[in-house]
């Protein structure tokens, strides 16, 4: 796997990369702001961009949104000091795979690393909640016509995917393939012409396919 550090933070840069090289995981480089993690995503096409979100210039949020966009095919997670509630809607608006706090990095960074790094969405336990606070009201009429495209099964997958559960994790559910899993998802996205993982949790909010916790 290969990631780019984006931290205005020369220390927590130094520590991140001491951490992920231990793992095995390649720093390919350090941004220093948005702009330079824009730059250097161009240049590397790495796997992930680990993302700050309080940096001078171009903020980590505006960042995420340009560099998804690019369509290389990078993730983004993003990693704070601030709380879900916060900034946990714009970072998944903006297309990030991915939210969790400094607080957390210790413990739960690496395996955060390689969820977004295959593909997969990771958000904090209380993510489901937090965002159908905001996509309760009624659903778009746009994404309820994409709904009615989806078979039940594709619903099925869609559900446990905005739900945080891994492909392995949402084919034992069901008794399929992870593989199979996979290409449910592909599908889905290509019937509602999304282009980032995590856009599949904010549709599943807006149609109504989760329930609040």
């Amino acid at each position: 796997m290969r990631v780019i550090l984006a931290d205005d933070h020369t220390m927590f840069r130094a520590g991140l990369r001491a951490l992920l090289e231990q793992e095995g995981i390649e720093v390919v480089g350090e941004a220093e702001d948005g702009d330079q993690a824009i730059k250097l995503t161009q240049e590397h096409r790495p796997d992930v961009v680990i993302m700050d979100l309080s940096m001078p210039g171009t903020n980590g949020l505006d960042a995420t949104r340009r560099i998804t966009a690019l369509g290389f095919g990078t993730s983004v997670l993003v990693l704070t000091v601030h709380a879900e509630e916060e900034y946990l809607v714009p970072v998944v608006d903006a297309g990030a795979s991915g939210y969790l706090t400094k607080t957390s990095a210790d413990t739960d960074l690496v395996e955060a690393l390689r969820v977004v790094g295959r593909g997969e969405v990771y958000l904090p336990p209380k993510a489901a909640t937090l965002l159908l606070k905001q996509y309760r009201h009624a659903p778009e009429d746009e994404a309820q016509v994409g709904l009615q495209k989806l078979s039940t099964r594709e619903r099925e997958v869609l559900a446990l995917t905005a739900e945080g559960f891994s492909a392995r994790e949402i084919g034992k559910k069901l008794f399929i393939s992870p593989k199979t899993v996979d290409t449910y998802r592909a599908r889905i996205m290509e019937k509602l012409g999304l282009n980032h993982r995590s856009q599949l949790v904010r549709f599943a909010l807006q149609v109504g396919l989760l329930k609040e916790l």
